[in-house]
């Protein structure tokens, strides 16, 4: 191919061009080449592009087309490993074989996602395995590992993601061993950051992305100066998952896992030589005692810490625990610093009981500024600080990111450590060759939900992207023929208790209706669960031969109970109902008649106690600002947004979103929330409401 970028992408969209070969039935969508100009204006120029591309745009080939045919090094983000392999697995291959480019691509994901072959070694003499049926699971994964060549645990057919050996058979940056592990060389991790080093495009998730951006552990810190294009897919997620890591995390259940590691390794290496049972007793009973001290609380509570202990907390009771939390770590540093010659794994121990006092003793001093602190109170505790949003790293250590070597000091590596990543930074800064001196690197930013006004500030903000250029294309998808919208007048407000039962009530209705082909969204754990229960009752009523199975998150693996929904409701049988909560509201496809009624149960603004959202209002409203239209507001649009979504996928679907929450139509705000999702024709009345579900039957 010749001519410049723009050229080059055009003719791809074009109607005999490479992406008829790439994608079946494919043809060239107005508002997909204007986005894929965009990009690759972008890429040729420089700079920061946000583009919101609604649902049926294509948004996938709109930067993928741009990002291969550049020829440039791309570094892909994407906000779930689900993702990441239908990118890496289906996307990718299809349009590098249309094209006949001759690029490597390569996948890589945290550490957790692979099997790690010291840590499978070890669990095989562990005496406490969790189950019996974890002995058949753990022969299953040894016969699995000998043919494996990535060692990427999602390859694994039939291994529970919430499985109790998967934190067994899996490193972390705590307890790997590094270059001391006797796997070292056969590693599957280490094989990974290779595979991308080498690579042309490699793909990775947002969770690995800030993961590295926290502690330069990853790789990336080698990878991203040699990239020039770099795409964050399902951008949204990506102030919320920066926060998680670029601040500080204390867990008690991290100071149990360290106590049991140590003990197994002082058993097995070096038995009498410390008094092992002290060392881990010592530990255990300090992470309990800390955890004692919160006492009976709501499980899921989240308790402020805005002064020298969390709200509810005695200060003196809890500094206590905390310094004898304290002790433990030091005694047990001491003890494994007398072992370190005898076995690398006494070395990281003894590492990570260094960064288990730093960390318990940073939490012993004030929260840092422009920060927020809490517990998170479980069976275990989270001792949590935060930054309130992501933009100030983003803008000192990801965008400026431009060959400075100073800035992996900035990024917190220090001594030897530092000295090894300047070296490959600037060996690997070599290879980018002229692309940072032309035109400087390429940052895209896209998803279909990225704020419900023109600037698209509820994105930039929190990023540190005010200055970027924004585009939104609008889907390509006839809403007002496809799909209809019903907010029931005559319904209990939010907060009255019959609000689940109703709810549960009108899907059941839908349901029975349709022959399943409905998925309820849900606000909070505790409406899941009551739904899910009323529906069920509701349907003891059918006969069984037309009665839809309930479908209900948190019961089954996430993996499996869409694949039953996608099954159940397309085999002819009563089909399926589904009630979800959090991370079903976006990246759930269900595509075709599969799905016909999404019903929403309340409008999802944030939870005002909690206190990351508490200390987000505050500071906007010490900026004269209000918390409300500027922050709760937005967050429910794009939610809602995201929720109404699931419904139209194809320009051939159907289906009715039903909102069960009279605030949509009773307050002044609605107005707004209507007008942020998919302009579908409103059914005004319950009788509207049943002839559309019989329209769609039919």
């Amino acid at each position: 191919m010749t001519g410049s970028l723009e050229d080059k992408v055009r003719d791809a969209f074009a109607q005999d061009g490479g992406l008829s070969r790439a994608a079946e039935q494919f043809r060239e969508r107005s508002g997909q080449t204007e986005m894929a100009m965009a990009v690759a204006r972008t890429i040729d120029k420089g700079g920061v592009l946000v583009v919101e591309a609604g649902t049926g745009v294509g948004k996938t080939f709109s930067y993928l087309v741009p990002a291969l045919l550049s020829g440039e090094r791309v570094l892909l983000s994407t906000a779930t490993k689900t993702l990441q392999d239908q990118l890496f697995g289906r996307d990718l291959p299809r349009l590098v074989e249309a094209f006949g480019l001759p690029v490597r691509t390569a996948l890589l994901k945290g550490r957790a996602s692979y099997l790690c072959l010291h840590r499978l070694d070890m669990a095989r003499h562990d005496a406490s395995l969790p189950e019996r049926g974890s002995l058949r699971t753990l022969a299953k994964i040894e016969q699995w590992s000998k043919a494996t060549r990535t060692g990427d645990l999602a390859e694994l057919p039939g291994l529970d993601e919430r499985s109790p050996l998967i934190p067994l058979i899996t490193s972390t940056r705590e307890n790997c061993l590094g270059a001391q592990c006797p796997q070292f060389k056969p590693c599957h991790v280490n094989l990974a950051r290779r595979e991308a080093l080498a690579a042309d495009i490699v793909v990775i998730n947002h969770h690995l992305f800030f993961a590295d951006l926290a502690v330069r552990e990853t790789g990336m810190a080698e990878l991203l100066p040699t990239v020039s294009v770099v795409v964050f897919d399902e951008a949204h997620q990506l102030n919320e998952t920066g926060v998680q890591f670029l601040g500080a995390q204390l867990g008690t259940g991290q100071a149990l896992d360290f106590a049991h590691d140590m003990l197994a390794a002082g058993l097995q290496h070096a038995r009498g030589l410390v008094d092992w049972q002290q060392l881990v007793s010592t530990t255990e009973r300090a992470a309990r005692d800390l955890r004692l001290v919160v006492g009976k609380q709501w499980p899921g509570a989240k308790l402020r810490w805005l002064g020298p202990s969390p709200e509810g907390i005695d200060p003196a009771a809890w500094q206590g625990a905390l310094d004898d939390l304290l002790d433990a770590f030091r005694a047990a540093a001491e003890g494994l610093d007398t072992v370190s010659e005898i076995s690398p794994d006494f070395v990281r121990l003894h590492e990570r009981a260094r960064q288990l006092a730093k960390r318990t003793a940073r939490f012993a001093l004030p929260c840092e500024l422009d920060s927020v602190r809490w517990v998170d109170v479980g069976t275990q505790l989270r001792l949590i600080e935060s930054p309130l949003d992501i933009a100030d790293a983003m803008r000192k250590r990801v965008l400026k990111i431009a060959g400075e070597a100073g800035e992996a000091d900035e990024a917190g590596i220090d001594g030897d450590e530092q000295e090894d990543g300047l070296d490959a930074y600037g060996e690997q800064l070599a290879r980018s060759g002229a692309a940072h001196e032309e035109g400087g690197r390429a940052w895209v930013f896209t998803s279909a939900t990225l704020g419900d006004e023109p600037t698209l500030r509820w994105f930039t903000e929190p990023c540190g992207l005010q200055d970027a250029e924004v585009l939104r294309v609008q889907s390509p998808f006839d809403y007002a023929s496809q799909a209809a919208i019903y907010v029931p007048r005559a319904f209990p407000k939010p907060n009255d208790p019959s609000h689940s039962q109703r709810v549960a009530q009108l899907a059941a209705r839908g349901a029975a209706e349709l022959g399943g082909r409905t998925l309820v969204l849900t606000t909070t754990l505790r409406a899941l669960r009551t739904i899910g229960d009323e529906m069920r009752q509701q349907f003891e009523l059918l006969d069984a031969q037309v009665r839809p199975e309930v479908l209900v998150q948190g019961e089954l693996p996430k993996r499996v109970l869409m694949d039953r929904f996608r099954e159940g409701s397309s085999a002819g049988r009563a089909g399926c109902v589904l009630v979800a909560s959090a991370s079903f509201w976006e990246g759930f496809d269900a595509p075709g008649d599969v799905l016909q009624l999404v019903v929403i149960d309340k409008l999802p603004f944030p939870p005002p106690n909690d206190p990351l959202v508490e200390a987000r209002s505050q500071r906007l409203e010490a900026q004269g600002r209000s918390s409300f239209a500027d922050y709760s507001l937005p967050e429910a649009a794009v939610a809602l947004k995201q929720g109404a979504g699931r419904l139209i996928r194809r320009e051939t679907d159907s289906g009715v979103l039903a909102i069960c929450d009279t605030r949509l139509v009773a307050m002044g705000y609605g107005r707004r929330l209507l007008a942020a999702l998919p302009p579908m024709r409103r059914l005004e009345n319950e009788a509207d409401f049943d002839a559309a579900l019989e329209a769609l039957r039919n």
